[in-house]
């Protein structure tokens, strides 16, 4: 079976732990090309990427846009028709490599896609909960992630929470991608505490530019509403855990709304310590 027309870009930094199942999971046979953007890594990342193959391009970020995708995508542009941006901790199944082969093969005006992922906490997939989507496949040339002015107050050197700006029309793969983090729940932790900084340092600079608003999605536009008070938590376990059936995971279900609801909660405490040092200073 011929490689799809697709690159597959897998951004890391010290992800010795989860890269090679990520590799192993792609397979040999599906992409024309991988690609892993190292950030320069202290463990084995770079070791077990060139291992299997796989072409290594290391990243030097200067503080200022672009950050890494959007580095990738103008700096060293796939040569292909399509590009996936895959974390290492994201796994592909056969029913998405099934899928996403029909998809590219079949003649379309579709210029990217929303993907979907499984979520994993604790060992085990959860089956209730906020589902998580992202837009992480389409054709190169039609769009890059959006830019965000971080300069002077984001020490993260790679999107976040952003997605891609696209000119045209966006369809959906419906098998899932499995996304398994094997670092444990203090790296969780950490990464989130790092994440909370960020949404806090972005909240406070749309806050002195409104017109920014006007370009998210309804759900961005919900939850910057929501996150400049407390009640942003709640309103998340409430939807995570009721709604949307976290209960079905039992503890596990209960403690994974736990950690998110104190993530969102640590956000608008930054905010808030924001917006009193500005005040009084």
């Amino acid at each position: 079976m011929s490689p799809l027309d697709l690159t597959i870009v897998i951004p890391v930094r010290n992800e010795e732990t989860n890269l090679a199942n990520c590799l192993r999971a792609i397979g040999p046979e599906l992409a024309a090309n991988i690609v892993v953007i190292d950030s320069h890594s202290t463990d084995r990342t770079q070791d077990i990427a060139r291992e299997f193959g796989v072409e290594v391009i290391v990243f030097n970020w200067n503080g200022h846009f672009p950050k890494k995708r959007n580095w990738y995508l103008r700096m060293h542009p796939p040569q292909t028709k399509w590009v996936m941006f895959l974390d290492a901790d994201e796994y592909l199944t056969p029913k998405f490599k099934s899928e996403l082969r029909n998809a590219l093969t079949q003649p379309s005006d579709v210029v990217g896609y929303w993907l979907n992922y499984t979520v994993y906490f604790l060992g085990k997939e959860l089956k209730g909960g906020y589902p998580l989507r992202k837009l992480a496949l389409f054709q190169v040339g039609k769009g890059e992630y959006e830019m965000i002015d971080e300069d002077q107050w984001s020490h993260l050197d790679m999107e976040i929470h952003e997605h891609p700006i696209l000119n045209g029309k966006i369809g959906l793969i419906e098998s899932k991608i499995d996304h398994q983090d094997f670092r444990g729940i203090s790296h969780y932790v950490d990464k989130h505490n790092a994440y909370a900084s960020w949404e806090a340092a972005r909240f406070m600079k749309l806050y002195s530019e409104t017109s920014m608003m006007t370009k998210f999605t309804w759900k961005q536009r919900i939850k910057y509403r929501l996150i400049k008070t407390p009640l942003v938590g709640p309103a998340f376990f409430f939807g995570s855990f009721i709604l949307l059936g976290g209960f079905r995971d039992g503890t596990r279900g209960f403690t994974f709304a736990i950690l998110k609801t104190a993530y969102f909660i640590q956000v608008y405490c930054k905010i808030r310590e924001k917006t009193f040092t500005q005040t009084y200073n």
